[in-house]
This record gives C-alpha cells, structure tokens and sequence, in this order.
C-alpha cells in the first residue's frame, strides 16, 4: 500500500539527512529536516502519486499542472534554493536566486546526495548527485556564491568519496563561515 511505502520513503530521507547533519554538526537542522512532509497537503499527494523512484512531486505536477505538495514544501525548507529566489535589489533585474546562509547550503547538499541514494538505491555513487545536478543546473536560479559552493561540495564528493568530503565541511566550511 502506498501510505506504508510513501511513510518508509521519506522516514528513510529523513532519518538519512539527520545522519549527515549530525556528522558536520547541524544537530537542529537534522532533527528539524522536512518536517513538512509529514504534514496533510503534503502527505496525502505522496501518497497519491507515490512510485518510489520519483519523487511524488514531480508526478503530481505532471498530472494536475503543479504540484501543491511542492509549492507547500520549498516555501517552508529553507534548505531549497527556491525557497531563496525573490526579485533582485534592483526589481527591474527580475527574479535571482538570493544569497543562502552556508548552514542551508550544506543542508542542501546533504540533502541531494540522500535523495540519491533513496532513490537510486544499489545504483548510487558518489558521482550521482552531481550527474544529477549538471543535468539540470543551467536553469536553477542561484546566488553565484551559493552555486560555487553547492558545485564545490558536489565535485568533492565526486572526485574525493563521502568521509573527505564531510569531514572538509565540518572543518573547513561550517567552522570558517558564521552560519547566521
């Protein structure tokens, strides 16, 4: 039944994401990741669409034009870019991704390479969170800082395997940038 799977899928991406916040020291930030999937508007279109190699999401706004659970989801995870994006300084600019504090931006890495797993299963390596991104991030709207970041991090795990990648956050990142 899909309320089982669907509750096992993002209790599994929770539970991931808390595991790799508390390695680099985001403690709230563990306990606190997307709490928001727990909640109706959001559960109930995981349910719904649930296919488990997809996020529900995505087959949401494939079926009714947008997705509810979605909209829901990035304006409460301050751990999304687009949670970040707003009109410029200069509003004639247009839409721009603003700068995210780094404590987010870590989030959201940690973030995508659980995603990966989750979904990807056996099939996961450290290079899937990038072939990930690189295939989608000519049209993600961020703040130049925090691409150079997110790409760095990306890279890193890539080249340079999980333990160096999460031990250069902890000592390197979180301890050098004051995560407001």
């Amino acid at each position: 039944m899909n309320i089982v799977k669907h509750f096992k899928t993002i209790t599994y991406h929770k539970l991931l994401v808390m595991k790799y916040c508390f390695k680099v020291g985001l403690y709230k930030q563990g306990l606190l990741h997307d709490l928001s999937k727990y909640t109706f508007i959001e559960f109930s279109a995981g349910i719904k669409y649930y296919r488990g190699y997809v996020s529900p999401n995505s087959v949401q706004k494939t079926v009714e034009g947008y997705s509810a659970a979605w909209l829901h989801h990035k304006g409460r995870n301050k751990h999304h870019f687009e949670y970040w994006i707003d009109y410029g300084i200069v509003e004639s600019e247009g839409l721009k991704g603003m700068k995210m504090p780094t404590k987010y931006v870590v989030e959201m890495f940690i973030d995508r390479v659980c995603a990966s797993k989750n979904y990807l299963k056996e099939k996961y390596t450290d290079k899937s969170p990038l072939s990930y991104y690189e295939g989608r991030k000519h049209y993600y709207v961020l703040h130049d800082e925090v691409r150079v970041l997110l790409e760095t991090l990306l890279n890193k795990l890539a080249t340079e395997g999980e333990d160096k990648t999460f031990i250069y956050i902890k000592n390197n990142i979180l301890k050098i940038k004051s995560y407001k």
